[in-house]
């Protein structure tokens, strides 16, 4: 790898960073760092800066096979499969040391590719750390069982196998905290990695390759590919010797996903998209619900499948919390993601950008008011208005697509059974929350809707050991939690008959 240019710079102008040369990314096959087998490169500008910050090897079909056979001899000839639990915890503890020894490295890298808020990006790492740490005691903990209640002649044992070669597929909104959702804990079960980072934000992924280097890793035990989706992403999903994908993505992709891995009956777990309520009954802590309403759909830009990018109101209070929530948006400080106190940063990709828009406009035609915000903000970069959307009945499109984006959606109800309805009214089921001081309201709710995390009386809290993934088409499997690394492995039965045989098929 070549030097990455972004070390000791806690203080530090924007200038200062733009003016630096760009960060020169190679490929990770078989533990080496090597160019692409055509050449090719990607190049990647600041959404909020529109400045080169990257360049990285573009891996396309021929490296994409050779990462695979090396993540496939790694995993049937090499050491780490068979390695103690012990010996994998100690490297990928070392891992999560080296994540914090260069945080803020790491965190420039996210803001100044994906767009986000220098503070954000430090928060992530952070946290990513803790994943990587946590993955290590499960390394220890994995463990099968046994059946001494068969009879005397049988004994059953039941063990957990790593399931092998894993593609670890991941998306440009959390870059680094989502590989580190999924890939320590593949290898604290004893499986092998190939990994490819969304292509905008792959900056985070190839440093973690030098640190996992650092750490200890054996050679072919992780190998990353930075690449087009529709190129190394259908090597990864279609290729035999995978044994299994693990994806964060939309949803649109994650069917795709699932149907072509299906050729080889791999498989597969899915973190996809969300569209999550929040509900507000009348007898809410008004100031906490207020700022955890503008904090759930404003955060990361609303570029997050676990965004609230939908409230859902008690007709007593609707207008004023609307009217309120309004006021407090007007407040949020959008801006250069590197300046100090700005809370939301650019849109990462010109794409997204444009899909925001166009979801505004049709909830304008569809008869909805826009209240606040609504349009592209006039400066360098990609930025989007902190955006109210009032009016919004169950049949509009923006009630029940995922937006992806900064804008919020408000819509009414009378009863309890009428809010979980709502609630339960789109395709998705990834997350929800639930604000009331009677816990017996809250309770019922969170009973009957249908996502994988209900909040009460908080919103995107999140910690290593509770499960995360959603119903429906927000998602098949559950990442962390204590049986994260259960995933990653096969369940294998032992049947032992004990003694001569007793039973006899044939007459003797």
């Amino acid at each position: 790898m070549s030097e990455t240019n972004l070390t000791n710079l806690k203080t530090y102008t924007t200038a200062d960073v733009l003016a630096r040369p760009p960060y020169r990314g190679q490929l990770l096959i078989n533990g080496r760092w090597v160019d692409a087998a055509d050449g090719g490169t990607l190049e990647r500008k600041s959404p909020a800066h529109d400045t080169l910050v990257a360049v990285y090897a573009k891996a396309g079909v021929v490296d994409a096979e050779r990462a695979i056979a090396a993540a496939r001899e790694a995993f049937d000839r090499g050491p780490w499969p068979q390695m103690k639990g012990a010996e994998r915890a100690r490297i990928l503890r070392n891992v999560a040391e080296g994540i914090l020894a260069r945080k803020e490295e790491l965190a420039l890298m996210e803001t100044l590719e994906n767009g986000k808020p220098l503070a954000q990006s430090r928060a992530e790492v952070e946290g990513a750390a803790d994943l990587w740490h946590y993955a290590a005691t499960l390394a220890r903990n994995l463990h099968g069982d046994s059946y001494n209640t068969l009879g005397e002649k049988t004994l059953g044992v039941v063990l957990r196998d790593p399931i092998g070669v894993v593609s670890i597929i991941t998306p440009w909104n959390f870059p680094f905290l989502i590989v580190s959702q999924k890939l320590p804990f593949a290898l604290a079960a004893g499986c092998t990695a190939v990994v490819k980072p969304a292509e905008v934000t792959s900056g985070t992924t190839v440093m973690l390759g030098e640190i996992l280097i650092a750490a200890g890793i054996p050679a072919g035990v992780v190998n990353i590919v930075v690449g087009r989706g529709n190129v190394v992403g259908e090597v990864l999903v279609t290729h035999p010797d995978v044994d299994m994908l693990s994806f964060t993505g939309s949803t649109s992709v994650g069917k795709q996903a699932v149907a072509k891995s299906a050729q080889t009956l791999k498989k597969v777990s899915m973190e996809l998209g969300g569209k999550n309520p929040q509900i507000i009954f009348p007898d809410c802590d008004w100031d906490a619900a207020l700022d955890a309403t503008v904090f759930g759909i404003y955060f990361n830009a609303g570029q997050c499948c676990n965004s609230g990018s939908r409230i859902l109101v008690h007709e007593s209070i609707a207008q004023k919390f609307a009217a309120a929530v309004v006021e407090r948006s007007r407040l949020v400080k959008v801006g250069d993601p590197l300046m100090p106190g700005v809370q939301v940063g650019a849109i990462t990709t010109d794409k997204q950008l444009e899909t925001i828009l166009s979801h505004v406009d049709a909830a304008r035609k569809a008869g909805a008011q826009v209240v606040l915000g609504g349009s592209r903000m006039n400066t360098t970069g990609m930025y989007v208005e902190p955006t109210v959307v009032t009016g919004v009945t169950r049949d509009m499109a923006i009630a029940s697509e995922e937006v992806f984006g900064p804008v919020l959606s408000i819509l009414t109800f009378k009863t309890l059974d009428e809010a979980i309805a709502l609630a339960n009214s789109t395709l998705y089921g990834l997350s929800a929350a639930v604000w009331s001081k009677d816990f017996s309201t809250c309770l019922t709710a969170a009973r009957r809707i249908k996502a994988g995390t209900v909040w009460v009386n908080t919103f995107l809290e999140g910690h290593a050991e509770l499960p995360f993934g959603g119903y429906h088409e927000s998602g098949i499997g559950r990442e962390l939690g204590r049986f994260a690394t259960e995933d990653y492995t096969e369940t294998k039965t032992l049947h032992m008959h004990l003694g001569e045989r007793t039973e006899w098929w044939l007459p003797r």
